[in-house]
């Protein structure tokens, strides 16, 4: 049986939380009730406001071709692209199953996250841009913010070493990088990569495959 000053301590302490959140309920009533007419249709405007910012900064986006993952015919259309968006995911691929196996994958990730901007351009047919940028292994995703790469995802290392990985995989790897916003897992974004950011103007070295 339970010792009798315990089962008094528990119960005082019970007490005590739930006079805790007694209170701040009150508080939040209190608050509320204060509110007058002008307060509330002051609140009612700035939520009016926040969703027009809301619904062309959408409108927007999908102007832009975010909303849809497509491929940027040339080295030119990729300079037009990355100025043009804040977010850009960038697959640079070749005809193989890897990179396959990421464009589906990337092709479900637009949809969902309409801030960013989803693409892909053949590597091998842009050696310019590769060597800048430093592309060797494919497939490469280039995470780009604001006109520079911030970061990279090479291979499938990263995501379990092996072309299985989920799509909420990927998700929670460009969550990390901050290119995509994904709600509810802000932990995600305190870990950042500690490479410098790439601008797409930056000069770089020589480029090569893998094998398929």
């Amino acid at each position: 049986m339970e010792n009798p000053n315990v089962q008094e301590i528990l119960e005082k302490q019970v007490l005590t939380v739930a006079k805790a959140v007694e209170d701040k309920i009150d508080e939040e009533i209190a608050a509320l009730e204060r509110l007058d007419l002008d307060d509330i249709e002051a609140l009612r405007e700035r939520r009016l406001q926040q969703m027009k910012k809301m619904a062309e900064k959408r409108s927007r986006w999908i102007s832009l071709g975010h909303g849809e993952y497509s491929e940027i015919p040339s080295e030119k259309d990729f300079f037009a692209a990355v100025k043009a968006s804040e977010r850009v995911v960038c697959h640079f691929y070749r005809p193989n199953w890897p990179c396959k196996v990421v464009d589906k994958h990337l092709n479900i990730l637009a949809k969902k996250h309409i801030e960013t901007r989803f693409v892909k351009i053949n590597a091998e047919k842009s050696p310019f841009l590769a060597e800048k940028l430093k592309i060797v292994v494919l497939p490469t995703l280039a995470l780009i913010k604001n006109a520079k790469v911030d970061d990279y995802v090479v291979g499938f290392d990263e995501l379990g070493g092996t072309d299985e990985f989920s799509t909420e995989e990927l998700e929670e790897r460009l969550a990390k990088a901050q290119v995509i916003i994904f709600e509810g897992e802000s932990s995600l974004h305190a870990s950042k990569s500690s490479s410098q950011p790439r601008s797409v103007r930056q000069s770089s070295n020589s480029y090569s495959s893998d094998s398929d």
